[in-house]
Parts: structure tokens; sequence; C-alpha cells
């Protein structure tokens, strides 16, 4: 039993250097993207980290098309990108009647597309597959070293702006009202944002970087009510999530980052049905109990 436990859970980690960049890289996209996704679910902007995660994909293209698979390259652009579109769609809600979210929906459209097109024209199939889907097999040491920075500044940067980031999030007229600087919070964090997209789009691909962002804070927020209990879990269950995923992938020759979301999209559909605070059977059963 334990050898058995020990081939399909440990061995793929401690015979394979691959299997352990990989490892550590799903450590430091929990440690990043679970709080900043938390963040997005609270201030209900879920669908906006979405938008983000493609908006990227432009500036990653001219990366590209500059100096082919080059990390630095790909990652400044993205990052660029991805803070253009963000100040664009800003602007557009500002100073126009469309709404923040439908601003955001209609800029990442046009990113996408523009993208896509970029890199088509530029590379060929494979590159256009690598840069949409990644693969955190695949992870070298600079990607590893660019994933854990994005990680460290980023928890750093919310232990610093962590107190009025969650009452911007709570009770954005309050903090208005008394002169709390509120644009320059929102402004760090989507910045934040926009960098653990551009450091998950390297290992997950820009269609999947946002799934380990959302996922596990969404499954987080059905079981706990305490922000500090939710942020925990949704940076455990993500470090859950890809290790299971690893594991899969390993053994059934999965790629990687569709099974890492697709555990966290199963074990979302299970908090859907099972956990206490909001899951399906649970209120179920407390509205029949108050009838009787």
């Amino acid at each position: 039993m334990w050898s058995l436990a020990y081939d399909v859970l440990i061995s793929p980690f401690v015979e394979f250097a691959f299997m352990r960049r990989a490892l550590a890289a799903c450590l430091a996209l929990a440690l990043g993207s679970g709080p900043i996704g938390l963040f997005l679910v609270m201030r209900r902007m879920s669908l906006m980290g979405d938008a983000m995660s493609h908006a990227v994909l432009p500036g990653a293209a001219i990366g590209f098309m500059l100096a082919g698979l080059s990390l630095p390259a790909m990652s400044a652009g993205g990052f660029v990108a991805g803070v253009l579109v963000a100040l664009l769609a800003g602007l557009a809600t500002r100073f126009t009647s469309v709404r923040e979210d439908a601003s955001f929906a209609a800029f990442y459209l046009l990113s996408l597309a523009i993208g896509v097109l970029l890199v088509s024209r530029s590379g060929n199939n494979i590159d256009l597959m690598h840069i949409l889907f990644g693969s955190v097999l695949a992870v070298d040491n600079a990607a590893l070293y660019l994933v854990s920075t994005v990680a460290s500044l980023t928890l750093f940067t919310l232990a610093l702006i962590y107190r009025p980031l969650v009452l911007e999030s709570l009770d954005p007229i309050y903090l208005r009202a008394v002169d709390g600087r509120g644009g320059l919070w929102h402004l760090l964090f989507l910045m934040l944002v926009v960098l653990n997209l551009v450091a998950g789009f390297q290992t997950m691909g820009t269609l999947m970087a946002v799934g380990l962002m959302m996922l596990p804070a969404i499954s987080a927020r059905l079981w706990a009510e305490r922000m500090e209990t939710m942020l925990v879990l949704s940076i455990a269950i993500a470090l859950g999530c890809g290790c299971g995923g690893l594991i899969l992938s390993y053994h059934f020759e999965l790629p990687s980052g569709p099974a890492i979301i697709l555990l966290a999209g199963l074990l979302y559909l299970f908090s859907l049905l099972f956990a206490p605070l909001g899951g399906a059977l649970p209120r179920y059963v407390r509205a029949r109990h108050l009838e009787s």
C-alpha cells in the first residue's frame, strides 16, 4: 500500500527534475494567484480577470515576433499590453456610458483577435498552441525565477495594502468618503493582476492562466466566511490542484495545464453541492429544517 502510494504520488517528483520544477512553479502560482483571485471574487471582477488574461496575448505575440520564444521579451510585452488594456477600459468607463465589465470584454476580444493573428502570421501552429495553452512541465529555470519573483512581489505588496484593499473591496463608498485613495489601491491591484497573469501564461498559457487564479478562489468563498481563512483555502486549493494535475499528467500522459484546471473545476463543482456555506445540499437541508 505504502509502496503504491510512493510510486504514484512521490516517485515522479523524486526521479525527474522537470517534475520538481513544475511543482515549484505550481507552488509559486498558488501563492501569487490564489490571493489575487480571491480579491477579484470579492470585488465582483471575476470576468474581468478572464478578460485581462487574454489582453496580455498581443504583447506576448509582439515579443515573440521580435525575439522568438524569449521569456523577457514575451513577459515585458504581455505586461505592457495588459496594463494598456486596463487603462483603456478604465478610460472608456470614465468618459462614456459603457460599464466597466462591458468595456473589459470589448477590449479583451479585440486583444485576443490581434494576438492570435500576430502569432499565426509570424509563427506556426505549434508556437500558437504554446502561447495559448503553455506547458508547466516544460518550465525552465528562467521561467521559474519569473514566477517566484512575481509571487514574492505579490505577497509583499498585498501585505502592505491589505487593509485598504479589503475596505475598498467591501465598502468603496466609505473609502471614497474618507478620501482613502481608493483609485490608487485599485490601480495597484490591477497591476498585480496583470503581473500574475503574465507569470501564469509562461507556464499555463494565456487561456489557462486565469483558471488557477479564479476557480480555487471561488471554491474557497463557498467554504469560509473570514477573509483570512478564504485566503489560506484559495492558496491550498490551488496548490493541491497543481500537484494533482501534475500527477495525472505524468501517469496518464495528459496536457498538464488542462489537467490542473480540470481538477480545480471538479473541486468547484463539489463545493457547489456540498460546501457548508454556499453549497446546494446544505442550503436545501437548512430550508427543509426551517419548514418543519
